[in-house]
């Protein structure tokens, strides 16, 4: 299963050009008011003016709409198209056609969404022609197309990596990093680096994705990025988690949900994720320990198992052959307390957690375990438990 892809057009700022209004802070229901006041016949009417500053209004809604309201988005970007598109102002179609496409990719609708990146992609491609708008009649600078070329080649390369097919992610990947070395887009190449580091990892190339993630984290570091150094440090312990290192991936996950908890605005999907590798990460360490405590029982009582025979093998040679055979050893008479304690025992529990499970003080269980040494006459735990299971105790 693919793992969550940092968006491009999330962390560049794509096309800047018309300075809009904070759509964060716009009262939706105020703006929308305002824009249904303009019907078709009043639209054939307005002057230049008017138009550039409805189009604008209904890609701030558009915005405005983006993270709460999917179908209102896409249904006001296709109004601003209305606008933009007939007469070729083509910084705000590819704008428009962006947002949709995020709609679209948002519900996993890939290929609605790769006809909507095209379709933005044909209007950067138009932009670089010389392509002009009321607010920028003389052009675009080549800033302003390699900054909207990168953004959409990093986004479709995001939108490859999500459908599996990981070569022609990487081609677009590529083309993405050539403009951003260009310009020494130091953000936007952590987050470049950082996809390619994920889509290594599921594609189980844990080399390659540990080499892309140090460069993520050297591009973060160099823009003063936190939120990607945040990412990255995710993607260390997944890719620690995924080596079975689980001890060095813990540190990272619990460092990258520190951040998230005290940002929880910041992408709570990105959050959750976090917490399921960190569960898995600690399911994985329980099982290990568990593991671990198995194989040392284990040793132990076969440590155990060779003095004892070692021990009955001497006493046989010095016993006359002529002498009758010992009588085998009574069971002690145990109480059931004394039984629940040797069966933990025997689990491997220690006497802490043994005081847990019973609700005892651990020097309580001292106490019992030192008598069942004496009732069974051992020296320590290992030869209690093989001399319990020799009579049928345990």
């Amino acid at each position: 299963m693919k793992r969550t892809v940092l968006n491009f057009l999330l962390f560049l700022a794509f096309l800047p050009l018309e300075a809009y209004n904070d759509h964060r802070g716009h009262n939706l229901d105020s703006l929308e008011r305002v824009v249904a006041r303009w019907t078709p016949d009043a639209v054939d009417r307005a002057s230049e003016q008017e138009l550039l500053e409805l189009n604008r209004a209904y890609r701030d809604l558009m915005l405005g709409y983006a993270v709460i309201n999917g179908e209102k988005c896409i249904f006001y970007g296709r109004k601003a198209l209305s606008i933009s598109h007939p007469r070729g102002w083509e910084e705000a179609n590819a704008d428009a056609y962006r947002n949709i496409g995020q709609q679209y990719y948002g519900r996993e609708q890939y290929d609605s969404a790769m006809v909507y990146y095209q379709a933005a992609l044909a209007s950067v491609e138009k932009m670089a022609s010389g392509a002009t708008s009321p607010l920028r009649p003389e052009g675009y600078s080549q800033l302003d197309v390699d900054n909207a070329r990168s953004a959409l080649y990093g986004t479709i390369g995001n939108l490859y990596n999500m459908m599996g097919d990981v070569p022609q992610a990487m081609e677009w990947y590529a083309k993405a990093g050539e403009i951003f070395e260009q310009y020494g887009w130091n953000e936007s190449n952590s987050v470049l680096h950082y996809n390619m580091g994920e889509t290594w990892v599921d594609e189980g190339e844990l080399k390659k994705a540990r080499k892309e993630y140090d460069r993520a984290m050297e591009y973060a570091q160099a823009s003063g990025d936190s939120l990607i150094m945040v990412e990255v440090w995710k993607g260390y312990g997944r890719l620690y988690m995924e080596q079975g290192r689980t001890w060095k991936s813990l540190p990272y996950l619990r460092k990258a949900d520190a951040y998230y908890a005290a940002h929880p605005d910041y992408a709570p999907t990105f959050r959750t994720e976090n917490l399921d590798y960190m569960k898995e990460v600690l399911g994985r360490q329980k099982r290990q320990l568990g593991i671990l405590a198995g194989a040392l029982v284990a040793l132990a009582l076969i440590a155990a198992g060779v003095v004892v025979g070692r021990k009955k093998g001497k006493e046989e040679k010095e016993t006359s052959s002529k002498e009758p055979a010992p009588v085998a050893a009574t069971a002690p008479e145990l109480t059931s307390r004394d039984k629940e304690i040797l069966d933990l025992l025997a689990k491997g529990y220690t006497a802490t957690q043994i005081a847990e499970a019973l609700s005892l003080s651990p020097e309580t269980i001292r106490w019992y375990r030192k008598r069942l040494l004496e009732k069974f006459d051992v020296a320590n735990t290992p030869e209690l438990i093989f001399q319990a299971r020799e009579q049928g105790v345990i």
